[in-house]
């Protein structure tokens, strides 16, 4: 029998070993999230690879190496409340669940409502209470009601969108892979007087599927 749990610890110790887990919480998000229930029965032998893969209707899961250090440059704290923009599967609105912990709130947005209904259906997302799944344009939409502490946008973007800039609370940081259609780097925008302090991930390039809805993306 396949031992899911035994290949969840070797995913984590490598991304260890190439320094994109660096703190125990996001260590321990990895390890509690069961990433095989995002995948199709014949596609769970492959939830431990290091690599990204369709979820359908041109999205995809992230790779496991990517999402590690963008949540390592989230730094996401207990407590928190998380906006996640682009939630897809909803793997890894589950893995800032863990990290932010009961006190915290994710807020989990995606376009497509056919994901949107997959992912609440999923047993890792049913039961972790403090995930909020709304299906909207969080591009178009107007958050200014609410602040969040940070928000992780997975979707390639020229640059944050105003309007989630505005949405991030004082000293909160958003983080979103910037660049063209072609490739991105992973920046992590901070919120210092109204103003944005920006810092990228020099160690390498990524390829994300494009931001989505009414915002004038890389497409």
């Amino acid at each position: 029998m396949f031992d899911f749990e035994l290949e969840r610890k070797k995913l984590v110790f490598h991304l260890k070993e190439v320094n994109a887990i660096k703190t125990k919480a996001v260590e321990n998000a990895f390890l509690k999230v069961k990433r095989e229930e995002f995948f199709e029965e014949e596609m769970k032998l492959n939830a431990y690879e290091n690599e990204a893969f369709s979820i359908g209707f041109n999205q995809t899961i992230s790779q496991p190496y990517t999402i590690a250090v963008m949540l390592e440059m989230l730094n996401v704290k207990e407590g928190m409340t998380v906006l996640d923009v682009g939630s897809g599967s909803g793997y890894t609105a589950c893995l800032l669940s863990e990290i932010t912990g009961k006190k915290g709130r994710v807020t989990a947005v995606e376009l497509i409502k056919e994901l949107k209904e997959k992912a609440q259906a999923n047993p890792e997302i049913k039961k972790r209470k403090n995930i909020k799944l709304i299906q909207l344009d969080a591009v178009k939409n107007d958050f200014k009601k609410e602040k969040f502490n940070r928000i992780l946008i997975s979707a390639a973007c020229p640059f944050i969108p105003k309007n989630l800039f505005d949405s991030i609370k004082e000293k909160g940081t958003a983080v979103a892979p910037v660049g063209d259609k072609f490739s991105q780097v992973i920046q992590s925008v901070t919120k210092f007087n109204g103003k944005p302090l920006k810092k990228d991930f020099l160690e390498g390039f990524f390829v994300f599927v494009p931001l989505r809805g009414s915002f004038k993306t890389t497409e």
